[in-house]
């Protein structure tokens, strides 16, 4: 396993029938870059190869960017699209407290919520969060992360709802937040880059991309 992760940028062919259907189905989506990791991880394999994925999309264009200890395009369907592959050592190597960082992330701002005296064992429902009270949910995860937030502009992104027989009944409400921000915790920036941050990352949730900014 490489000390690093390495990153994907598949950019997707709009003729695919397979990027079509799993443009539609999140289940699919991660059921299709799960075929990018090396067999045989047991229990958790998304945990334990490190995948993390997000689809950028512009009116043009839809990338499939992939995070993993390992990936191998070649797991991919015929005409899925074209793949490039690189190391995020140098982004990891370069982390330092007072960097600034331009970033974007795909998240499921949530909470659980319990009913009023409610016994202490019932973890409750999760309930989605939208507008300001998202907005301060990405601020709270961001400084654990450590980052300071200075820009944050939020996009709506359509909701994913996993599909299949065994697919839990629940829809993820997903915002993608893109802005500046400066690291204050360069160990804790590096969990939060390699685990993800929140929910639904099995649905294309939690890859934080970070990029060189100009100090303000």
């Amino acid at each position: 396993m490489n000390d690093h992760p390495v990153l994907a940028r598949i950019s997707l062919n709009p003729h695919s029938r397979e990027v079509q259907r799993d443009l539609r189905d999140a289940t699919q989506m991660h059921r299709t870059v799960m075929r990018m990791v090396p067999d045989g991880l047991g229990a958790s394999p998304r945990h334990r190869a490190g995948l993390l994925y997000r689809v950028d999309e512009t009116d043009t264009a839809s990338t499939l960017l992939v995070q993993a200890h390992r990936l191998d395009p070649a797991g991919l369907p015929n005409g899925y699209g074209h793949a490039q592959i690189k190391s995020l050592a140098p982004m990891f190597t370069a982390l330092r407290a007072g960097l600034p960082v331009r970033y974007r992330i795909v998240v499921n701002p949530s909470k659980r919520e319990r009913p009023p005296h409610a016994d202490v064992n019932i973890r409750g429902r999760i309930v989605p969060l939208s507008g300001a009270d998202a907005d301060q949910w990405w601020h709270r995860r961001a400084n654990t992360a450590g980052l300071d937030l200075h820009i944050i502009t939020p996009t709506n992104v359509h909701p994913v709802r996993p599909r299949g027989a065994e697919a839990p009944p629940m829809r993820h409400s997903l915002l993608r937040y893109d802005g500046t921000a400066a690291v204050i915790d360069p160990a804790a920036l590096t969990e939060a880059l390699l685990n993800g941050i929140g929910r639904a990352k099995p649905y294309g949730a939690g890859l934080l991309s970070l990029a060189p900014a100009t100090a303000s």
